[in-house]
């Protein structure tokens, strides 16, 4: 029995990290991949296709805390398979679109589905099935979902070259749909199934919301919210920033393919260190390697191979914060309701990432993208700080 328990666990961890690569590179990375194609072929700004995004990111940050609520409450299979599909055929009637309203529209649709599919629930359901051991199962998923950017950079790109980016988007949309929601449903079923204790949980009150917001949650929240807000400016102004440091549109592309492949690296560097170093000092270590890989990033203009070293840092990094985050959150928070807490947490950290293409734009406009990059410097130093604040006052409190 026992045997036939860890084998399903292993098929629906496998399963969740299979559709979690799907879905990334289908419903997410596809923004950023084809940004300067909807530049060229749309004619809107900009300013004005990031607005979508942020749009996007809004409606899931909006849906998150309920995507919890649902994971607590045992529907954790249905929602993220359901938002997978929901999403896929929001993604496929985007080809369509002939007006900025439209675009807006499916943008909505698309990123309120992704508040129940991405890693945000995934990670939620997993650690409510595994608690303090969910460290393992987290990276496994993360390990395989890393090469999502891998598969949408170079696979919108070579698309659309092929049959230009409505074409692309339908085949992105198709195989979410056919992939990655099957697997999804597949994998939260298993890991569902491995949840030990079961409690009546009610719906979401604002009772409880009020006691969630705790000054440690919310500095918590804001410290991981500002390395949305980078990470967000960057992925989705990468290839013009890149641009904007001198190099080719396929240099670029190559560039940005790496950041998947970086974030496995930074994950294999987890299972390497295994517990010899805590969570704590992931996350500090996971801050200042953001940092470098900006101030790395400001100086391709005079090295254009600094490129990989940029990617190599900012890829890495954030491939530990993803798996990192929740283990770190549960850490200090506790794990009771630990669905809602990743909602909430999940709230502000997508509020962050909503904000930041639109921001990044503005930014822009104001002081190209010089500006930009000293805001990340800035925004990266300041997460650090309310970071370190948080975990010695949590620490002392313990002590």
């Amino acid at each position: 029995m026992e045997t036939l328990i860890i084998g399903r666990v292993n098929r629906g961890v496998l399963s969740l990290a299979v559709g979690e690569t799907i879905v990334w590179a289908g419903l997410l990375y596809i923004f950023p991949a084809l940004l300067l194609r909807w530049e060229n072929d749309l004619g809107w700004s900009n300013p004005q296709l990031t607005g979508a995004i942020t749009i996007a990111l809004l409606c899931s940050a909006l849906c998150s805390p309920f995507a919890g609520r649902a994971i607590d409450r045992g529907y954790g299979p249905h929602l993220m398979a359901g938002c997978g599909f929901v999403g896929a055929v929001a993604l496929f009637s985007l080809s369509y679109i002939q007006s900025l309203w439209q675009f807006y529209l499916h943008w909505a649709l698309i990123g309120a589905s992704l508040s129940g599919c991405l890693y945000e629930p995934c990670f939620a359901l997993i650690t409510r099935a595994f608690g303090s051991q969910a460290r393992q199962s987290i990276l496994l998923v993360t390990l395989i979902a890393g090469f999502a950017s891998t598969l949408s950079f170079p696979g919108a790109h070579a698309l659309t070259d092929l049959y230009g980016w409505r074409v692309a988007v339908r085949y992105f949309a198709v195989i979410v749909l056919l992939v990655g929601v099957p697997a999804l449903w597949l994998g939260a079923s298993c890991v569902e199934l491995q949840v030990q204790e079961v409690h009546k949980v009610k719906a979401l009150r604002w009772r409880q919301v009020r006691r969630l917001l705790t000054p440690v949650f919310l500095c918590l929240s804001g410290s991981f919210a500002l390395l949305a807000v980078v990470h967000g400016m960057t992925i989705h102004h990468l290839l013009h920033l890149l641009s904007d440091r001198g190099l080719a549109l396929d240099a670029a592309v190559v560039v940005a393919s790496l950041i998947g492949p970086m974030q496995v690296a930074g994950r294999l560097a987890m299972f390497v260190v295994n517990d010899r170093v805590s969570n704590i000092a992931i996350t500090n270590i996971c801050f200042v390697a953001l940092t470098l890989a900006i101030v790395l990033l400001f100086a391709v203009t005079q090295h254009a191979a600094l490129a990989f070293g940029f990617v190599l840092l900012f890829g890495a990094a954030y491939g530990m914060v993803s798996v990192i985050r929740p283990v770190v959150a549960r850490e200090v928070l506790g794990g009771t309701d630990f669905g809602l807490k990743a909602g909430f947490l999940a709230f502000f950290y997508l509020i962050g990432s909503s904000i930041a293409p639109y921001v990044g734009s503005i930014i822009w406009r104001a002081g190209g993208y010089n500006l930009v990059l000293f805001a990340q410097f800035g925004l990266t130093l300041a997460g650090l700080l309310i970071f370190k604040a948080v975990t010695r006052s949590v620490k002392r409190d313990a002590g």
